[in-house]
């Protein structure tokens, strides 16, 4: 097992797993290049390669942040293919939820939910309980209808 990702649970037993895929892990400074290529894997398989590029940027500005706010950087990955398109969420341990800021030309950070603002077509943050929060994003598939 790479050292930089310690995966604590791997199980696909709520939906279909050619639907789902879900990971509970501990990332470190490399893991989003792991989990960037198992987003690339199943949304090509899902047919939609061409929302890949953006998932694998979501999900990398997503566990950036588990790294550098959770304390103990655990975090639940959860890759849902829709009927119209792919969901990702990113649960955590730190029940703050982020706040969209405007980063300054020379800061070197801040611009990850930006992003999030930008690309997706959809994306959230809420509290899943007391000490608990959710960050997910959606992408709607060109040739579906996103109601």
């Amino acid at each position: 097992m790479n050292a930089e990702i310690h995966v604590l649970d791997h199980r696909s037993h709520l939906l279909e797993p050619s639907h789902y895929y879900r990971m509970r892990f501990t990332p470190g400074a490399h893991s989003a290049r792991h989990v960037r290529r198992i987003v690339r894997a199943y949304v090509i398989a899902w047919g939609m390669a061409p929302l890949s590029e953006v998932a694998e940027l979501g999900v990398t500005e997503l566990l950036a942040n588990v790294v550098k706010h959770v304390p103990d950087s655990l975090c639940t990955m959860l890759l849902r293919r829709r009927e119209r398109g792919v969901r990702v969420e990113v649960h955590d341990s730190d029940p703050a939820l982020p706040r969209l800021r405007q980063a300054a030309d020379w800061d070197e950070d801040g611009r990850g939910l930006a992003l999030l603002d930008l690309l997706p077509d959809a994306w959230a943050a809420e509290r899943t309980g007391p000490r608990t929060k959710m960050v997910w994003f959606e992408l709607y598939s060109a040739t579906e209808d996103p109601g």
